[in-house]
């Protein structure tokens, strides 16, 4: 569930404020992202979101200055609220605030129209640097990660191979097989037919070399548990 505050009909003394929306699907993270914020005087918290359609409605609805995606969401992911958003031509500056490794993500992230990319290893001081640094019309980018798009970082990646071959659609399923859920569950997730997803899955055991659909559930399960194994939100 969404949640709006009141974002344009602040008061005068907010007007210099940095109006800001999250979009994450674990509300303990949406908390602690909000107290920080309230604890500043130059960002106003417009609202939550935990998935595309309800973000959608709460940018539209508030106007904010930036907004702060994660990439997994409880509907859709981010890089689909990103493309739609610029798709609509909607110029709100764009952070990307997530807990996987910015050598498979990032690039992604900058390829469909975010404006910075962190991940959730950082402190939420870092987080509150790249929120100002991409409010002031900046990029902010990984340390280590190369300026030109589509490179990838040498000597920082620790995907499976094969995984940066993955179109983004292909490593959301495989995203969600990691996560244990089943063909019905991820369509439902994703907004897509069964049929649909099982392409995509069949897809992805041919770009892995997997030889069956257990194997390929058991490598994206040890996929999924080293990228979130490092999860850590600083205060």
């Amino acid at each position: 569930m969404s949640t709006q505050l009141d974002c344009r009909d602040r008061d005068a003394t907010a007007t210099s404020m940095i109006r800001i929306v999250i979009v994450d699907d674990h509300p303990a993270v949406r908390d602690g992202l909000t107290a920080r914020i309230h604890r500043r005087l130059d960002m106003h918290l417009c609202g939550e979101a935990s998935d595309v359609d309800e973000a959608t409605t709460l940018i539209a609805a508030t106007q904010p200055d930036v907004v702060v995606v994660d990439i997994s969401l409880r509907k859709g992911n981010g890089l689909d609220l990103i493309h739609n958003l610029r798709a609509a031509g909607n110029p709100v500056r764009i952070l990307v605030w997530s807990m996987f490794e910015a050598s498979l993500y990032a690039e992604r992230s900058f390829r469909v129209g975010a404006d910075g990319y962190i991940t959730k290893e950082e402190t939420t001081e870092k987080l509150i640097e790249a929120i100002l640094r991409v409010h002031a019309g900046h990029s902010y980018r990984p340390q280590g990660l190369p300026e030109t798009q589509g490179r990838r970082s040498a000597g920082n990646d620790t995907s499976e191979p094969g995984v940066q071959e993955l179109s983004n659609r292909e490593l959301q399923v495989f995203q969600f097989i990691g996560e244990g859920l089943d063909m019905t569950e991820i369509s439902q997730r994703m907004g897509l037919s069964v049929k649909t997803v099982e392409t995509y899955r069949a897809r992805i055991r041919k770009k892995l070399h997997q030889s069956s659909r257990m194997s390929l559930v058991r490598l994206a399960v040890e996929w999924s548990l080293r990228q979130r194994g490092g999860l850590a939100v600083g205060s």
